[in-house]
């Protein structure tokens, strides 16, 4: 595809998006969720189904909505309500660290920019940039393997890695489609253009879709 030609491509992503079901952590968002909400979410969401990451998010958030609400919660009791996430043992003992040095260091806020954030454990660029645009509005481009995936596909890009991606996102995406473009893509690559056989058949992009390294589709 031609540069240009992402104008239409998020045009048509905006409306295939109003029939697709919202990623979980979005789902966090809008229900007037916290950027504490936004970053446990995101956390839970690694390696996780959507599905189990809505629930488990659900639980704890019954349980403990604040840093320091999290923060005196025993790390086995955190494992117990966001099972079965992958990885739940892991993530329980990072998200009680997380929330005691919340707590201890910051004040109970969580930080709005992208490099304080990288400084928790657990925390990568991904979630790091989801945080900075989901909970603060904030701009940034939360690369996943969706977006890394897709925008390659497209031939929007040429990159090797999701770290790649979002470095060359930031230098040829227009500003306006920043935070949006995790979200347009999760839910294409979710509910359409999957790793395996995409459905190209029936896909609104595919006049402009380059189908790099797509070996079998329907």
């Amino acid at each position: 595809m031609k540069p240009d030609d992402i104008h239409a491509v998020i045009a048509t992503l905006r409306e295939e998006y109003k029939g697709w079901q919202t990623p979980a952590v979005t789902i966090v968002a809008q229900c007037n969720g916290s950027p504490f909400k936004v970053l446990i979410s995101c956390i839970i969401s690694l390696r996780t189904k959507d599905e189990v990451t809505a629930l488990a998010s659900a639980r704890i958030f019954a349980r403990a909505q604040t840093p320091e609400a999290m923060a005196v919660i025993p790390a086995d009791e955190i494992s117990e309500l966001i099972y079965p996430a992958g990885f739940y043992r892991t993530k329980a003992g990072q998200i009680a660290l997380l929330s005691r040095r919340l707590v201890e260091e910051y004040g109970g806020i969580v930080p709005d920019d992208i490099d304080e954030l990288l400084r928790f454990k657990g925390v990568g660029r991904k979630t790091a940039n989801l945080v900075v645009t989901l909970g603060f509005d904030k701009p940034g481009i939360c690369v996943d393997t969706h977006v890394h995936r897709i925008c390659n596909r497209l031939g929007y890009i040429v990159s090797k890695n999701p770290d790649e991606t979002e470095k060359l996102l930031r230098l040829q995406l227009p500003p306006e489609y920043w935070i949006e473009i995790n979200d347009l893509l999760v839910a294409f690559g979710q509910n359409h253009c999957h790793p395996v056989s995409p459905r190209c058949s029936s896909c609104k992009l595919s006049g402009l879709c380059d189908r790099m390294e797509v070996k079998t589709s329907r």
